[in-house]
């Protein structure tokens, strides 16, 4: 199951970017151990700072995925709040390219 978590900031830019170390070592950690899918920053126009961040994780229930959420130092330290939905996809794929020999790899 995949779970859509959409964070928002709720204090000044100057504190958020204290704490990015520690969220995005978290996010990091969700990456190795399978739970996270994809994930980075919403922006309005293009070179306007992010708005809100979008992640996409796996988990068994909402539950599970609500306390996945909650750990990110973002929202446990209140800095960021979020909404969870479960994300069920219908539509769309995407193209992997596999170069041997140019140790490349590039997704579309």
């Amino acid at each position: 199951n995949l779970y859509a978590v959409l964070t928002t900031p709720v204090v000044e830019r100057d504190k958020i970017l204290e704490a990015l170390p520690d969220h995005l070592k978290y996010q990091v950690s969700l990456e190795e151990r399978g739970i996270m899918f994809a994930a980075g920053p919403l922006f309005d126009k293009d070179d306007a700072p992010p708005r809100a961040g979008l992640v996409i994780i796996r988990a068994d229930s909402f539950a599970e995925a609500d306390e996945i959420a909650k750990a990110d130092p973002m929202h446990a330290r209140g800095l960021r709040t979020y909404t969870l939905d479960k994300w069920q996809i219908n539509e769309g794929g995407f193209t992997l390219k596999v170069q041997f020999e140019k140790c490349a790899v590039t997704v579309d």
